[in-house]
């Protein structure tokens, strides 16, 4: 299975809504790759930590090879 790129995990992170209020604006992103304990467990191989530009709060998304969003905390 061919893993993602970070531009496009990072691109996959923009288009997650805020789960608090709902807006797209975030003024600080940063996308990593998945720790080993999360890719044995989750299967994620991105993370991507980011801070709401509209109601400030800051989250965390586990994304998988295939694109998809794992977790959000």
């Amino acid at each position: 299975m061919a893993r993602i790129s970070k531009e496009r995990a990072e691109r996959i992170a923009r288009a997650h809504a805020c789960e608090v209020c709902g807006e797209y604006n975030y003024k600080k992103l940063a996308t990593k790759p998945a720790t080993a304990d999360l890719q044995k467990s989750l299967g994620v191989t991105w993370m991507a930590a980011k801070t709401c530009g509209v109601c400030g709060a800051i989250q965390e998304l586990g994304i998988n090879d295939d694109g998809d969003i794992v977790y959000v905390s």
